[in-house]
């Protein structure tokens, strides 16, 4: 760790062995009990499941949370915006975290001056890449996602194995320039770093060494060496000392199993752990260890949050990098268009020309339960772009930019261009092509439900993506609700004919596709008059006999309260999604198996 300050660590209980670093300089001080990340894991929800957290985070001896503009969290895991290029990340990033009363003009500076630390600049217009197309290489990506951290001069800031995906140059030259940021910044920065070499162990203020959970060494990194020594594990000359350090204590690669090990004859590694825990614990070391902890706690004083962004600002940036990311993704909307028009040519000339015989009722009726229900289906196909689109969510919503209800504002804002055009084009073709009425009034009205439809299957699978973040079983579980949805909406099986408990009560009215349908059929068949069937009662049917018998249609309201019921369901599963949210951040904590003690102060 690079600081200004003091950040010690002492670790309760963790299952491997890992590298920390901490540096000890300056006035201020903080301390710290637990893992590395696992500190800013306890405190934003980012512990695994099977893990229980307890103990107190403290922050100059009280109790605060690490707060946004104050803590920030690299993850190991690079997830950021794959459309997007280097520029435009940092740049719209800036425009979320940093505070409105800070001029764009400073805000852009702001962002100039992180690139050239991250030696970005050479990348600016490369588009950062992904699943679909190849972009910057690995390590500018590490690069870029500490880039979009530091913007704030967070005072405490957590990487998560920061050197992942460099070579040993970049490695230096990013963990040298980082060092720099903090002694110009005030910053207290602590890595957790897998086999760093040698030039970037020099850089360490300080060392925590962790073995099976216990603690190995926890001071300066400069004395390690000497601590190893002392106690019959010299490094040997010309080894990388950090190599020296995990391979005396790594247990994982030993030659005899647990099984047949037996207690008499312990590893050589697990007679290494013991030894440097007992020499540990008795050396002077710890005490001081233990001393600045004390004198930390004594110290006091408050982290303040900083400012960010205001809430209008961010769902106004939020919107418009969502809007260009939709643009650039093939997948998320152009393809389906694609094939949106595709299928409408198909029913279009399938059904050609309806005319008003009496087998138009069945032709009217098959296309209208197409349009809304299986056309609208294929919605799901745009699922694993919204997917990667949560995932940066949930990484800058743990890392406090912005809030869920920021993001689904904007999303919806963004989507709502594209959900028209799709409407609007395919649907043009399918109504004028198969001889729907044409009137403008009631084209707009079809036009108008369809676009409802798509919106509220996006709302659907962005329930979906809260609860089965894995984009294949996502869009198998959203096709599998909208079927049940479509198979009590009336059209295969008449109202009356559904069993009452749960199919008809309350699945019929939960489903959406009913009010899409009988929308459909009033906007479609009312004023209409058709042949009847030959040889059965009068010549003519109208069109209302048509859906209020045939079709068993609730003739109490107007098709507009369908439209009306529709966009109710398009608000209320947006503010489910919010909830659901809410409540898997609640319910998450509760549901952790193991225990995992963690008691951290820290600043």
């Amino acid at each position: 760790m690079f600081t200004d300050e003091v950040v010690s660590f002492r670790f309760v209980s963790y299952p491997e062995e890992k590298v920390a670093a901490y540096a000890q300089e300056g006035d201020n001080g903080a301390t710290s009990k637990g893992r590395a990340k696992d500190i800013n894991n306890h405190e934003e929800g980012r512990l695994n499941t099977n893990l229980r957290s307890k103990g107190d985070i403290l922050i100059n001896g009280r109790r605060q949370k690490l707060a946004f503009g104050t803590s920030a969290y690299v993850t190991q895991e690079n997830v950021l915006m794959a459309t997007l290029t280097v520029r435009e990340a940092i740049y719209y990033s800036a425009q979320i975290q940093l505070p409105d009363t800070m001029p764009v003009a400073e805000k852009l500076a702001r962002a100039g001056d992180t690139i050239q630390e991250m030696g970005l600049a050479g990348a600016l217009d490369t588009r950062i890449g992904g699943r679909q197309t190849k972009g910057i290489s690995g390590g500018q990506r590490k690069r870029l996602s500490i880039c979009l951290e530091i913007l704030t001069r967070p005072r405490l800031l957590f990487l998560d194995e920061p050197t992942s995906g460099l070579d040993s140059a970049a490695s230096y030259h990013v963990m040298s320039r980082i060092a720099g940021l903090a002694a110009r910044e005030g910053m207290t920065i602590v890595a957790v770093v897998h086999q760093p070499c040698s030039e970037v162990f020099e850089l360490f203020h300080g060392l925590c060494l962790l073995a099976s959970g216990q603690t190995i060494y926890f001071g300066p990194a400069a004395n390690a060496a000497e601590f190893f020594t002392s106690n019959g594990y010299p490094c040997p000359p010309m080894r990388n000392p950090s190599d020296h350090f995990l391979r005396t204590i790594n247990r994982d690669f030993e030659l005899e199993s647990e099984a047949t090990r037996t207690v008499s004859k312990p590893s050589a590694a697990d007679e290494a752990i013991e030894t440097l825990v007992n020499a540990y614990k008795s050396s002077n070391t710890s005490e001081n260890a233990k001393k600045e902890m004390h004198d930390i706690n004594e110290m006091g004083g408050v982290m303040l949050r900083r400012k960010q962004a205001t809430f209008l600002t961010k769902v106004l940036v939020l919107t418009r990098r969502s809007f260009v990311n939709m643009y650039r993704d093939v997948g998320y909307y152009w393809l389906r268009l694609g094939i949106y028009i595709s299928i409408s040519l198909c029913l279009g000339t399938i059904y050609c020309n309806f005319g008003y015989g009496y087998d138009s009722i069945r032709s009217r009726s098959s296309m209208l339960m197409f349009t809304g229900g299986l056309l609208t289906l294929m919605a799901i196909g745009g699922f694993p772009s919204f997917v990667e689109e949560m995932k940066i969510f949930r990484r800058e919503r743990l890392n406090g930019h912005y809030g869920v209800s920021a993001f689904v504002i904007s999303n919806w804002l963004s989507a709502t261009p594209y959900l028209v055009l799709i409407a609007v084009l395919p649907g043009a073709i399918a109504y004028y092509l198969s001889g729907l009425k044409r009137r403008v009034d009631h084209f707009m009205y079809f036009t108008l439900v369809l676009c409802s439809c798509t919106m509220l299957v996006e709302g659907l699978m962005m329930i979906v993506a809260a609860i089965v973040p894995d984009f294949l079983m996502g869009i198998i579980t959203g096709a599998g609700i909208q079927g049940i949805m479509m198979l009590n909406c009336g059209f295969f099986q008449l109202p009356s004919k559904l069993p009452k408990i749960v199919w008809k009560y309350p699945m019929f009215y939960i489903s959406f596709h009913k009010y899409v349908l009988q929308g459909f059929y009033k906007n479609e068949f009312l004023g209409l008059v058709l042949e009847n069937n030959p040889g059965v009662g009068d010549k003519t049917i109208t069109g209302e006999q048509v859906i209020s018998i045939l079709f068993e249609t609730e003739m109490g309201h107007s098709k507009w309260a369908d439209f009306a019921v529709l966009c109710g369901m398009i608000v209320a599963y947006r503010l489910l999604f919010v909830m659901i949210i809410k409540v898997v951040d609640m319910l998450t904590p509760m549901f952790k198996g193991e225990t995992f003690r963690c008691h951290s102060q820290c600043k």
